[in-house]
């Protein structure tokens, strides 16, 4: 089931996308960035602004209690939301659990914010990443931005995006 991720969800939600990113349990799922990258994800006082913040949702998945995926959406201007945070349980993915909550995401940016443009960006190296969400209806659309910490100026990030009907 999914649904929007309140503040009691905080610990359990930090949790999982760090599990998700970064360090060995990452590395238990296809989706990780833990061979790219190091140090923390996000922390909770940001999960917590995230929630907070009028233009997000924080989407997530559970099943049996226990937190297993979850999305951010973000509206932006013209129409264009951006999904981003992606991440299932390393043990749980290639389950179509990452499918499920990517529809979440178009159907919330559609329905909260108007959006009919879904853009996300990927870290350049993971093309097996960009392939899967091409395989959802994504398109790379040519442009490249700098990696969004400084640390990592190595990274780029692809551009995808996807038209919502």
């Amino acid at each position: 089931m999914v649904r929007l991720a309140l503040h009691d969800d905080l610990p359990a939600l930090h949790a999982l996308v760090e599990s998700a990113y970064r360090g060995d349990s990452a590395r238990g799922g296809w989706t990780h960035e833990a061979d790219l990258l190091e140090g923390q994800r996000t922390s909770q006082a940001e999960l917590a602004q995230a929630l907070d913040e009028a233009n997000n949702r924080v989407l997530v998945m559970h099943c049996d209690g226990a937190l297993i995926g979850t999305v951010t959406v973000t509206r932006r201007a013209d129409g264009i939301a951006y999904m981003g945070m992606l991440c299932v349980d390393p043990a749980l993915q290639a389950g179509g659990m990452g499918r499920t909550l990517i529809a979440a995401a178009e159907e919330q940016a559609r329905r909260d914010f108007g959006a009919t443009i879904m853009e996300m960006t990927v870290v350049a190296p993971r093309t097996e990443l960009i392939a899967y969400y091409e395989r959802r209806g994504y398109a790379q659309t040519g442009e490249i931005r700098p990696f969004p910490l400084p640390q990592f100026d190595h990274l780029t990030m692809v551009v995808l995006t996807k038209a919502l009907g």
